[in-house]
């Protein structure tokens, strides 16, 4: 641990002797597997001092103690996971021989949760699926995490499929123990009877490091909707005993994804809802960027919903799911490129790492189905001719009636051909709470929200969209219809392998320009 020390500002990690510990006070029950204490750490935690260039130490430091029973035999796993945390060191209880890990004291209850089956010898079958739960749970550092977990597949009922992707088959089932949740008593119960999704992933017997690092990544989620989370939780793992394939066990979203949920409620779609759905989606999207995380396969299929109707929509209806989830679980080849083509940046189709700002490419892309009730490139193949006209700067064709001018401007930012010059998140968030101020509030309401005068500029922006409001009441052709009629039969809205389609694409940053080579794909 010491040796991982990178900055004078880093914790030097010790091993502190259990007499260095005075004044040990209980202060209350821990979890499955711990009970927590404070003390007075004698000697105290080593710092550097800046004026005299060395450390020194704190003396008679306020520490907290973490006890953790039965750890006498304290796995490796355990040991390598918890230079994960900001600790000051560990200890061992001279009598019972149980590690004790020593914290920063805070006056509120130490919420480290250790569960006990990373403190025994409990297995899954499956040593890279024990090393994935077994730091995941390792990992909690908050009361509202959620504490992923293995779960048998005989806890399910009343299973039932509810759609299909491009490499697995998702079900409805009720968990019958159900999740872990910590409660106002301070103690952890399960809420019982949970509607969850269930993912079961095609031919993952030998899921990859490379799937299961993925899902590490973007597993741990709080519980607490209020606070504006819109990303989909996931609790834990199965696995079927007759496929043997695994299964990620997900939040149930009632409504479905974004594309079906949209068809069901064009009608009363209005530009209202549309710019709260897009708030909601960037948000989601932001929570994983924070993270310094890319999605990787960003979509209207891997939005989901909550409600089942338009006028139920709220900030907390609305999830980002599947971030890690996308390609084949079994799939160990880093160069694969996975994804539905019309929502893959260029630069990702060309080969390059996907980054941040491909997924502002993608939520451009989710504009316009959002403006239009048109997926992107739907009258068209998704093929080798597609890719090459995406990487050439192509773009899907929009009405101008469709969306105000304001509203199409930022989304033809967001599907820039160069990623520097598509916006941050922070912009288009400012942007859309712009948009939707400007449209729904009159001067008065305006300033007291805004903080600001209502002017020209937001009464044009408001005039843009009453005005493709009255167009899109004066245009509502039944979704089903527009898809069945405008769809091409090799247009591809579930992710899939696109390597087959972009492997004779120009690898440099030439194309887009007026001067195009030109391919024939029919050779």
């Amino acid at each position: 641990m010491q040796l991982k020390i990178n900055s004078h500002n880093d914790i030097v990690f010790e091993w502190i002797p259990y007499s260095q510990l005075d004044d040990i006070k209980k202060i209350g029950e821990g979890d499955f597997a711990a009970e927590v204490y404070s003390a007075i750490w004698k000697n105290g935690m080593l710092y550097y001092d800046y004026s005299i260039h060395e450390y020194k130490r704190t003396q008679n430091k306020k520490v907290t103690l973490k006890y953790l029973y039965n750890s006498q035999n304290i796995t490796n796993v355990f040991i390598n996971k918890i230079k994960a945390y900001p600790v000051y060191g560990i200890s061992q209880h001279p009598e019972t021989k149980d590690y004790v890990i020593v914290f920063q004291y805070s006056e509120e209850k130490c919420t480290i949760t250790m569960d006990k089956k990373i403190l025994t010898n409990w297995t899954s079958g499956n040593d890279n699926i024990d090393e994935l739960i077994q730091e995941m749970q390792s990992r909690i550092n908050s009361n509202d995490d959620i504490v992923f977990e293995s779960v048998p597949y005989s806890q399910f009922d009343n299973i039932k499929e509810v759609g299909q992707g491009g490499f697995a088959k998702v079900y409805s089932a009720i968990w019958k123990n159900g999740p872990l949740y910590y409660n106002s008593s301070n103690e952890y119960i399960r809420i019982q009877n949970k509607k969850v999704a269930l993912k079961c992933l095609h031919n993952s017997q030998n899921i990859s490091n490379k799937f299961l690092n993925e899902v590490k990544a973007y597993s741990i989620k709080k519980y607490d909707d209020y606070a504006g989370n819109n990303v989909l939780k996931i609790y834990g793992i199965s696995q079927s005993p007759n496929t043997k394939d695994y299964i990620m066990v997900l939040d149930y979203a009632k409504g479905g994804n974004f594309d079906h949920w949209v068809y069901k409620n064009y009608r009363n779609f209005n530009w209202s809802y549309k710019l709260t759905t897009l708030w909601n989606i960037i948000k989601g999207l932001e929570e994983i960027h924070q993270k310094q995380l890319v999605h990787n396969d960003f979509h209207t299929g891997n939005i989901l919903l909550n409600v089942l109707y338009v006028n139920n929509l709220n900030d907390n209806s609305i999830y980002v799911s599947d971030m890690g989830l996308c390609g084949k679980a079994d799939d160990v080849n880093q160069n694969n490129i996975y994804g539905v083509m019309p929502y893959v940046a260029p630069e990702v189709l060309k080969g390059k790492p996907y980054t941040q700002a491909a997924d502002i490419y993608s939520f451009g892309m989710i504009m316009y189905f959002v403006g239009t009730g048109k997926q992107p490139f739907s009258d068209c193949a998704h093929d080798k001719i597609l890719a090459l006209k995406i990487c050439n700067g192509i773009r899907p064709e929009i009405n101008e009636s469709e969306a105000p001018k304001c509203f199409i401007d930022l989304m033809k930012k967001c599907w820039d051909s160069n990623p520097g010059n598509r916006p941050k998140i922070t912009e288009i968030l400012e942007l859309i709470d712009l948009y939707f101020c400007s449209y729904k509030y009159d001067k008065f309401a305006f300033k007291r929200i805004v903080k600001i005068k209502k002017e020209q500029q937001h009464y044009e922006i408001e005039k843009q969209f009453k005005k493709t409001e009255e167009y899109r009441k004066s245009h509502l052709t039944p979704f089903d219809e527009n898809k069945r009629l405008t769809t091409h039969p090799q247009a591809f809205y579930t992710s899939r392998l696109l390597n087959p389609f972009t492997e004779d694409l120009p690898k440099d940053d030439n194309i887009g320009n007026n001067s195009v080579e030109v391919f024939d794909f029919t050779k």
